[in-house]
C-alpha cells in the first residue's frame, strides 16, 4: 500500500497536523474539524508506506486511517513534554 499523502499544519494549535490523501484532498474531512483546525496550511507532501518511519506515530495507523476514514488528525504531544519549556523560560527579576 503506498498514499500519495499531504500534511498540513494547523494555524490554531502548535504541532496539531491533518494527514489527506492527496487524490482526495480534504473533502473527507468534517466541517467541524475544518473549523476547529483553523486554515490548512500544507507543509508536506510524501508517498507514505505503512513501513515508513514517521516521528510520532506509526506510519500504518495514519494508512488505515486513510483508507477508512480519508484524513489522520495528529494531536500535538502531551503537556508533560512542554516541562522542560517552562523551566528554560525567563522569569521576571525580582528586587
Amino acid at each position: 500500500m503506498r498514499i500519495l499523502t499531504e500534511v498540513f499544519a494547523s494555524p490554531v494549535k502548535d504541532e496539531m497536523y491533518l494527514y489527506v490523501d492527496k487524490q482526495k484532498g480534504l473533502k473527507p474531512v468534517p466541517k467541524e474539524l475544518l473549523d476547529h483546525f483553523g486554515k490548512p496550511r500544507a507543509v508536506m507532501t510524501m508517498l507514505l508506506t505503512p513501513e515508513k518511519t514517521l516521528a510520532r506515530i506509526e506510519a500504518s495507523e495514519v494508512c488505515k486511517a486513510l483508507m477508512i476514514q480519508g484524513y489522520y488528525l495528529q494531536m500535538p504531544p502531551a503537556r508533560e513534554e512542554y516541562l522542560l519549556d517552562l523551566y528554560r523560560a525567563p522569569t521576571e527579576a525580582r528586587y
